[in-house]
């Protein structure tokens, strides 16, 4: 299957080509670094991190920017707020953003070009749609006209009329229009500043992207991404101020993640999901979220949906993803108990290497049909929850080919070659998401080191009790044992070397 990737200008899946072939230029619009980032700032990250190495696993040469916007209205009501300064407040957040992209293991991208090193590019293209007659300068103050723009709303589909019926009227600095919007803001006491023709001011916020994604890659280039929250106005204006000063398509591909929503129980029983906003006040801090369930986790449940798809994040959604994961823990630690160093690389082509015999062809055949089945979901539009849901298959068989093959206790040398091999292949379909790179971490234990050795202490002495009494042929007893442990969310798992536990 040859890679298609839904565009959001035309409404269909499209086929992949790229402006420079082999090539391909992305740009996502990063955070407004006013405030700490939470689980929504995430999900443009994490999918177009697994999309650039997915992208680079099928031969092409990613750039992959993603801007800050460290000018901004917010991020001057914050410095105010707090008697600080902009330059002070917008450093804070974006190296808490940092952080948090470090922690998750994103390490594809590019450049992180911020706004206020990007003044001349800003001011030279204000400069080039003045003279093309598609701005305006009043005041101080600069005006994209969307009625010199015939196309103007094609990718939100909105006309330039029914978006005037929802404005006020002019408000005064010079608009002809209530739909023109900001090019270059005229100065304020007190706020930042930078010498333009115009006079004193700062950009507005849909400008800055425009000349940060030229500037890095071309007037012209070939995925254009962000939250579909951003499609209008900021890509609406960022599209029509691009095309309106080049001439040219400005990007051939727009993809628009869904929203995260924040699912909630309410007090009458009923469920509730609304978008997560920092305006509303409903955001989850992922600092937070990462110390408490890892980075592992995070990525697993963000891209267990579709990146066009809504994400309802919520306590149900967090305990689903971990019972989804811990399927893989589970495997990894069964194939560490073959022997040191099993099955902890990863080999997207292990699997192929392996010798055909009658023993193992049948896992052989299953994993290679699975991988195949893995990049035909990757090709349908990135699609990873596919992705996922195949990752899961090759674990599924795994796990009975090693039941089927009794290789646990007979260490059959073919046997556990195919199960390494057909591990390390999941390993590696799994890496083109970012995941499973390293060995899976536990989340942050709220118990001491001492209570947790006593725990593991404990549960030893609970499996020799229950072995004893299977011994003895007291089935009761045993079926009672491994019942109260289940209650406990504990289970036992009657292994071929021994019984281990782990919790749910």
């Amino acid at each position: 299957m040859s890679l298609r990737v839904y565009n959001t200008l035309s409404k269909q899946k499209e086929p992949f080509t790229t402006v420079q072939p082999g090539k391909v230029g992305i740009y996502l619009c990063g955070p407004t670094v006013y405030k700490s980032p939470h689980i929504g700032h995430m999900v443009g990250p994490v999918i177009f991190d697994a999309i650039s190495r997915y992208l680079t696993f099928r031969g092409y040469d990613v750039t992959l920017i993603v801007n800050v916007t460290d000018v901004d209205d917010k991020i001057i009501e914050t410095a105010n707020n707090r008697n600080s300064t902009t330059e002070a407040i917008s450093e804070q957040y974006t190296k808490e953003y940092f952080d948090v992209l470090a922690s998750l293991g994103i390490d594809t991208i590019s450049h992180f070009p911020r706004a206020s090193g990007h003044m001349k590019e800003i001011i030279d293209i204000i400069g080039k749609l003045i003279d093309r007659g598609h701005a305006y300068a009043t005041d101080g103050n600069v005006w994209f006209d969307v009625l010199k723009d015939p196309d103007y709303g094609k990718l939100s589909n909105r006309k330039v009329e029914d978006q005037e019926s929802g404005l006020r009227t002019l408000q005064g600095d010079g608009k002809k229009n209530p739909a023109d919007f900001s090019l270059w803001k005229a100065a304020k006491a007190g706020e930042p500043a930078w010498d333009s023709p115009w006079g004193k001011g700062r950009p507005g916020w849909h400008i800055e992207c425009t000349a940060m994604s030229i500037k890095y890659l071309g007037e012209t280039f070939d995925i254009h991404g962000g939250g579909m929250d951003l499609m209008f106005p900021h890509h609406e204006n960022e599209l029509a101020q691009s095309e309106c000063c080049t001439g040219k398509t400005f990007a051939r591909y727009w993809m628009h993640n869904g929203l995260t929503k924040l699912r909630t129980k309410l007090s009458s029983g009923e469920w509730s999901s609304e978008k997560m906003s920092g305006s509303i006040g409903n955001v989850v801090n992922v600092t937070d979220l990462l110390r408490d369930h890892g980075a592992e986790l995070i990525r697993y449940l963000l891209l267990s949906t579709h990146y066009r798809s809504p994400i309802d994040f919520g306590d149900a959604v967090v305990v689903a993803s971990k019972k989804g994961l811990s399927t893989f823990s589970r495997l990894f630690e069964r194939i560490a108990r073959l022997g040191p160093d099993e099955g902890d690389k990863s080999d997207i082509n292990a699997i192929s290497a392996v010798k055909s015999s009658p023993d193992t062809d049948a896992l052989v055949k299953a994993v290679s049909g699975l991988r195949a089945k893995f990049t035909d979901s990757m090709d349908d539009d990135f699609n990873t929850a596919g992705a996922i849901g195949v990752l899961h298959e090759i674990a599924s068989e795994i796990n009975s080919f090693i039941e089927k093959s009794g290789a646990e206790k007979s260490r059959k040398p073919e046997a556990v070659q195919a199960i390494v091999a057909a591990t390390r292949t999941l390993r590696g379909l799994a890496g083109l998401l970012g995941m499973f790179r390293g060995p899976l971490e536990t989340p942050k234990e709220s118990s001491s080191p001492a209570q947790v050795e006593l725990a593991d202490d404990l549960m030893k002495l609970i499996i020799e009790l229950r072995a004893s009494a299977r011994t003895k042929k007291d089935f009761a007893t045993s079926d009672a044992i491994r019942d109260g442990l289940k209650k406990l969310s504990i289970t036992l798992e009657d292994r071929a070397d021994g019984t281990g536990w782990r919790r749910n």
